[in-house]
């Protein structure tokens, strides 16, 4: 599932391959039930039906009641569906962290926010929070997993904060709510996502994250968030997000995320341990190399790795040139060649920062290519320092 023959794909973080399972799902919806689901005639109502059963299975799989999932062009629309129809309602102040997608950040700072620090591995402490917040604090977003160092942030210990800040609230009769909002597209099939157990009001998922289509997410909101809708037109999905809906695009992304629920402990098992042989191999052939993000708190998929005097971008071309795809950090950042804000908030030195790879595994990743990797990579980067 490499993008080409003899190539090694090492960006999953990024963006997953399809899967064939997934495809299978979809096809029928792009060829003979091409229909406009708001069409009243027979066929058109079965595509209908289509997403509403894609509606209950991508539900099942995180734990919630479908009426209460939106269907959406990715997580970057659903966050910003949340976050702008949070702070229209409600108004108030956004508590974030600094370390945040730009999707999150983007769309928090048309607004009055606090970004709040993490430590220098990436890790936020859930007191960071409690300080942060206010009497005017309206609305919580912390991602789950961070898209560049990987650093998994625990939501139970901040959902603990909120729920004291709510029985506070309603001890000293204030009247404004609180809600917890998460982008956990970065968890979906390698650790629980369930919003019970994580606390969360609120959640944004994108399939192309778990091997499903580019351009569908979804949003979860608790039906106590009450928002108006951020794209208004034919009032499809409940009225929160008009536009035809992509039909196949749905269907594949709870066919994905049921795919991603089934195989996680295994997957999550298996990509660690890989993960784990590349460490080694690098660390055994390049010195001084650092592992960036936290040693223990990190998701299974993601190595962050600093070279001291590499140029990070130039790397990331010249492994290209081999059949070696990874990247210098979030795939946003290096499309505007700019460094990456989540090394910043950690602190990270320029020269370390200027000299990292965010190598990324995934489902159709093999033991093979990582062996093959952790030979190649090394090369690599001994003649870019060379020159």
């Amino acid at each position: 599932m490499n993008p080409s023959h003899n190539s090694i794909y090492l960006d999953n973080a990024a963006a997953t391959p399809l899967d064939p399972r997934v495809l299978k799902s979809m096809m029928p919806y792009l060829e003979s039930d091409f229909y406009n689901p708001s069409a009243l005639y027979g066929p058109a109502q079965r595509a209908k039906q289509a997403i509403e059963e894609a509606r209950v299975l991508a539900a099942k799989q995180i734990g919630v009641k479908p009426f209460e999932l939106t269907f959406t062009a990715g997580a970057t629309e659903s966050i910003n569906i949340l976050i702008y129809g949070v702070m229209k309602q409600y108004g108030g102040e956004i508590v974030t962290t600094a370390i945040e997608h730009d999707a999150v950040l983007a769309a928090a700072r048309r607004h009055a926010v606090i970004e709040v620090s993490v430590d220098e591995r990436g890790y936020l402490a859930a007191g960071s929070i409690e300080a942060a917040l206010t009497s005017e604090t309206t609305l919580v977003s912390v991602g789950y997993v961070n898209n560049e160092l990987g650093v998994v942030q625990s939501l139970r210990d901040v959902a603990a904060v909120i729920a004291a800040e709510r029985q506070r609230r309603l001890r000293d009769n204030e009247s404004r709510p609180l809600f917890f909002h998460t982008d956990a597209s970065q968890a979906a099939g390698l650790l629980d996502i369930s919003v019970s157990r994580l606390g969360v009001d609120a959640m944004s998922l994108n399939a192309s994250k778990c091997y499903g289509p580019k351009q569908v997410g979804l949003l979860y909101k608790s039906p106590e968030i009450e928002i108006e809708p951020l794209i208004v037109g034919g009032g499809q999905e409940n009225g929160l997000r008009s536009g035809t809906e992509n039909v196949a695009g749905v269907v594949g992304f709870a066919q994905a995320l049921e795919l991603a629920n089934e195989q996680r402990k295994i997957e999550s098992h298996r990509i660690a341990e890989l993960r784990d042989i590349l460490q080694k191999n690098l660390t055994q052939r390049i010195p001084g190399l650092v592992i960036n993000g936290h040693k223990k708190r990190r998701a299974p998929h993601i190595l962050h790795i600093s070279v001291p005097g590499l140029d990070g971008e130039r790397a990331v071309f010249a492994l290209d040139q081999v059949g070696i795809y990874a990247a210098t950090g979030s795939a946003c950042a290096a499309n505007r060649m700019s460094r990456s804000h989540v090394l910043e908030s950690v602190g990270m030195n320029t020269q370390l920062a200027d000299g990292s790879l965010r190598l990324s595994l995934g489902r159709f990743t093999t033991e093979q290519e990582v062996q093959s990797a952790g030979k190649t990579i090394p090369d690599i980067i001994t003649k870019e320092l060379q020159l």
